[in-house]
């Protein structure tokens, strides 16, 4: 998996500094395997406004843009790189999609079956 310059201009129909951004913010949050509530909360701010600062539609402050690099683990010119990511992020981004499946799974199982409905199969239509 990398990420290019196709990809932003596929995703964001441009290839600029703010296209760019946004892209590498919701990239950098998904192999972190973290929510845009989770992001919002480590930087201080709503969940409505990470979302609208990856879909382009935000600027963040300076200061903001610095609370984001450190929420995510990155310096912040980082956010504004062109760079592919590299197996090692690839890695932790599957082994934390992984993680979280297990966890919804066990929770699901956890909570109990007792509570699903089973639905005999349906003959084809």
């Amino acid at each position: 998996m990398s990420i290019n310059l196709v990809q932003v201009q596929l995703v964001y129909g441009m290839t600029s500094i703010r296209g760019l951004l946004s892209f590498n913010i919701k990239k950098r949050r998904q192999i972190l395997g973290i929510s845009q509530v989770n992001l919002a909360e480590k930087v201080g701010t709503s969940a409505q406004y990470i979302g609208q600062i990856e879909q382009n539609k935000k600027f963040p402050s300076p200061e903001m843009l610095e609370r984001i690099a450190d929420a995510l683990e990155v310096d912040s010119p980082q956010l504004f790189s062109m760079e592919t990511y590299s197996q090692t992020a690839v890695q932790q981004f599957r082994e934390n999609l992984k993680e979280n499946l297990a966890k919804a799974i066990d929770d699901f199982i956890d909570k109990g079956l007792t509570d699903v409905e089973i639905l005999p199969p349906q003959p084809p239509r």
